[in-house]
């Protein structure tokens, strides 16, 4: 090695030093050395280039990065978060710790003037809610529900509470859709389709920026069973010969991604999957033994472009 070279080495060494072992800021690094602050942070980076300095980072307990990286390479997702998750068949416990990581996921990146739509029927998206703290700027965010809401009284209340509720804590604006999530037929379908108040909803359904869903098996949970809107066993059972493996704001999907349409799809209001898929980020919030497949079935199809779940479905969804 030369002298020069030494020199050099030696330089980058006191400068590398100078700013991670005395906490020196470039700016001082600059003024003390008479060098310019440009050649400081080339000098850094090249301390790192050379293996002058190493920088390890040290994920804390309950952080998956790597698993994070992985789902988002696989998937081709925007991004990923990945809970831990003691049993997945404790579906209670799921929703609890992923509903928590989703509401800070939301506090910190909702942006101005969002449009954000959000799904009546989830217990994962209540847990959510339940986890939020008030966002403390005005978003100015349209808060739309987007999938129908109305069934017994008590779900009714339930569906218009959990929409209210997020746009309160994100200082938005409510805009209820006042509809069954299935229609008794086609023509119910239809006429309430033509009530303005049901079209005030609907319309704002191709400017959603930010849609907050869960993802759902063929076997309706306790929650949407409870609500009223739900196909009959008879339906379902069709749906499932049919290859339907889950849903998204009760439209359905097979294992693959690709859309199950039947007579059924026609009674259902909600905001469609071609819809979502147009947002601008479409975050699946869901895990569980119960519904890997249904969401594989959404990663498949590209419905999500952010997902929300736990480690063991994870672990699960990136096997080949």
């Amino acid at each position: 090695m030369t002298i020069s070279l030494t020199e050099e080495f030696r330089f980058i060494a006191k400068v590398a030093y100078m700013y991670h072992q005395q906490d020196m800021k470039q700016k001082a690094i600059a003024e003390q050395l008479d060098i310019s602050q440009a050649t400081v942070s080339r000098l850094l980076k090249q301390a790192i280039d050379e293996g002058i300095v190493r920088i390890t980072v040290t994920m804390p307990t309950g952080v998956h990065a790597a698993t994070e990286s992985e789902l988002c390479d696989q998937y081709g997702l925007k991004a990923a978060i990945v809970v831990d998750c003691d049993d997945p068949s404790d579906e209670a416990s799921i929703q609890f710790h992923i509903g928590s990581a989703a509401a800070y996921y939301i506090e910190t990146t909702i942006d101005k003037n969002e449009t954000v739509g959000i799904s009546s029927w989830s217990s994962t998206l209540l847990e959510m809610v339940n986890a939020m703290q008030p966002v403390n700027r005005p978003t100015h965010a349209r808060v739309v529900q987007i999938l129908g809401g109305i069934g017994n009284p008590s779900a009714e209340i339930y569906a218009s509470r959990l929409t209210e509720r997020f746009a309160k804590l994100v200082q938005g604006e409510p805009t209820f859709l006042p509809a069954p999530g299935v229609a008794g037929s086609i023509e119910m379908r239809d006429a309430l389709m033509s009530d303005q108040f049901v079209q005030q909803a609907v319309s704002l359904f191709d400017e959603i920026s930010m849609a907050l869903v869960g993802i759902g098996s063929v076997a309706p949970s306790k929650l949407l069973a409870s609500s009223g809107n739900v196909f009959s066993s008879e339906e379902l059972k069709a749906l499932d010969s049919a290859g339907a493996v889950g849903d998204i704001c009760l439209r359905f999907f097979d294992t693959n991604g690709q859309p199950v349409l039947t007579p059924y799809d026609e009674r259902v209001i909600s905001m469609s999957l071609d819809q979502l898929k147009r947002a601008k980020r479409s975050i699946g919030i869901a895990g569980g033994a119960r519904k890997l497949e249904a969401i594989r079935g959404a990663l498949h199809g590209q419905w999500i472009n952010v997902l929300i779940t736990d480690q063991w479905t994870a672990d699960q969804l990136l096997k080949k």
